[in-house]
């Protein structure tokens, strides 16, 4: 889809307002070539028979007609920028759910700066477009080519009248444009929260596809684009009534130069036509050169900013598999010959032909050296990425056959470096589960042992943890990730050294709540401590990209070199 037909077709969502504004851009340039009849009776019926009384007829007439300006043009600018602000908001939230949507290994390649950039800025750039440029142009190209055709010299003589009026314009311009910076920086504030909470969700992607909360922070981040579209309609507002009260200044103005002109054309001092052509075309011409100039670069800048924009809006939509359900119990997981290597190095596999059974009901734990392919496992589980050969099953079902959502509450996870958002700590925990109460929230942290050091913060639960919670050490953090895991209420749990950042007391603590969890809930844990793995049902040994020995920790120090090999390694994180 190109930018022309974008920009087209989200116009088209909204004819009414279309209609209106069209309406509202024809009825102004018609009332604004009508303004030179006007000045032409003025001068004929006023000036030519030097009758004053005639004259302030004319001048009435000549203010009903600014005024009906006045009107349309409010009614025209206002329903513009609504249609560039809704046509926006309407893009931006487009490219975040096609975005959101992808697997994280388009992330990978995608800077998200580039991508926060695209969202917020280019579509405010394209919200300038239809807001104000493309009737801007529209209106003086119709005004201006008659200004052109009928203007065939200026009078510089009421020059100096203009620049006294400037200032008696300027001071209620000044005062309303003051309202309008503000309610621009409110703008702008609440578009970087849009941006802000996009981005979030953008690094944190594996959090909001693992826990299968791609609707909610969808909505989540509707209810932001809904929030920074309100302030906008405020600011539309207050410069659409900015514009009309310059219309009615200008025109009181030149109502005053009229006046005066008029004076001066009784005394014989001046001619009828040097003062309507002055006055009428000399002002249109002028202004509407000096826009279309201005209009012109603005297309150009909008229309680049709009091809970024729609290559989100135009992804391809990601694959989504099968729709089989899952029964509500664990089920064991095969794992049969499965071959893996990235599309960036394909030379180099990761995963050379795994096969092994995950026993549900059971704690698997997975060791090897750096590199030997532990995370890539747990990727391919959570189906953030696709295996280039073999295939994994959930009891009899393959992966690919299962449906998104069973998907996403069969699994939680918890990584090595916990995914927090920027919100409190009691939002963070419920992330697993949004719909969850406060006590199950509390219990979950219990669990976790994470509710005594936030009980002990001074805003409890409701204390925000800053960026990628800043605020917090790295066990909190921890703990607060494995609370969220717990209250997902998953099936399989998957902890990626989730414990490496625990002391020895939390450690335990953890260990006691997923020993008392056995049964109830399967565990595949990837480990560096060797008090994390000793007591593992099965212990997979993992080197190169193949599984090359398996069994309790006591049979694999007795038979496998690799695993004695890789003791020093765990023993450093004990």
């Amino acid at each position: 889809m190109n930018p022309l037909r974008l920009i087209g077709e989200q116009l088209g969502r909204y004819p009414r307002q279309l209609v209106i504004a069209c309406a509202a851009l024809l009825v102004t340039a018609g009332v604004t070539l009508t303004l030179g009849q006007g000045i032409r009776w003025v001068v004929d019926r006023g000036l030519g028979q030097n009758d004053l009384a005639d004259l302030k007829l004319g001048l009435a007439v000549l203010m009903v007609i600014s005024l009906l300006m006045a009107v349309g043009t409010f009614v025209r600018f206002y329903m513009m920028s609504w249609l560039g602000e809704r046509v926006s908001a309407d893009l931006r939230q487009r490219a975040f759910d096609r975005l959101i949507e992808q697997p994280p290994g388009y992330f990978d390649q995608h800077l998200s700066g580039e991508i926060m950039s695209r969202i917020t800025a280019d579509t405010t750039i394209l919200q300038s477009l239809i807001g104000s440029a493309i009737s801007m142009a529209l209106r003086n190209v119709l005004t201006s080519v008659g200004g052109l055709v009928m203007m065939l010299a200026t009078s510089p003589r009421l020059t100096l009248l203009i620049l006294i009026a400037v200032p008696c314009v300027l001071a209620p311009i000044l005062f309303l444009g003051r309202r309008v910076r503000a309610l621009s920086r409110a703008s702008q504030d609440t578009l970087a929260d849009v941006g802000q909470n996009a981005g979030e969700a953008i690094q944190e992607i594996k959090t909001v596809q693992a826990f299968g909360q791609i609707e909610y922070i969808k909505a989540q981040f509707g209810e932001r684009v809904e929030s920074a579209f309100a302030v906008a309609r405020r600011r539309i507002f207050q410069r659409s009534l900015l514009i009309a009260a310059v219309i009615v200044l200008v025109f009181a103005a030149l109502s005053l130069m009229l006046w005066v002109g008029g004076g001066d054309v009784i005394a014989g001092t001046m001619s009828p036509g040097d003062l309507s052509a002055f006055v009428f075309y000399a002002l249109l011409v002028a202004l509407g050169a000096a826009t279309l100039a201005e209009v012109t670069s603005e297309v150009q800048r909008a229309i680049g900013a709009t091809e970024r924009l729609a290559e989100f809006v135009n992804l391809s939509a990601p694959h989504h598999y099968g729709h089989t359900s899952l029964p509500s119990q664990a089920q064991d997981i095969k794992i049969q010959d499965l071959h893996f290597s990235y599309p960036q190095r394909p030379e180099q596999p990761v995963l050379k032909g795994l096969s092994i059974e995950l026993k549900a009901g059971q704690t698997t734990a997975v060791v090897g050296p750096s590199g030997a392919g532990k995370s890539t496992l747990f990727d391919l589980l959570l189906r953030f990425r696709a295996p280039d050969r073999g295939q994994i099953l959930i009891g009899d079902t393959d992966l690919t056959q299962i449906s998104e959502q069973d998907l996403r509450r069969y699994f939680a996870i918890v990584p090595q470096q916990p995914s927090l958002f920027s919100s409190s700590i009691r939002e963070n925990i419920a992330f697993g589960r949004p719909g969850a109460s406060d006590s199950e929230i509390q219990e979950a942290a219990q669990a976790a042992g994470a509710d005594s050091f936030i009980q002990s913060l001074p805003q409890g639960y409701d204390t925000r943890v800053g960026e990628r919670g800043v605020q917090l050490s790295g066990g909190q953090r921890q703990r607060i990730a494995i609370a969220r895991a717990l209250l997902h209420q998953a099936r399989w749990l998957l902890l990626d050294e989730a414990t490496s950042a625990l002391d020895s007391h939390s450690e335990q603590r953890i260990q006691q709540t997923l020993f008392g969890l056995r049964g109830r809930i399967s565990t595949l844990v990837i480990a560096h401590r060797i008090s994390t793995i000793e007591d593992a049902d099965q212990i997979l040994v993992l080197e190169a990209g193949a599984f090359v020995d398996r069994g309790t920790h006591v049979e694999l120090l007795e038979r496998s070199a690799v695993y004695r090999q890789l003791q020093p390694s765990l023993e450093r994180f004990s």
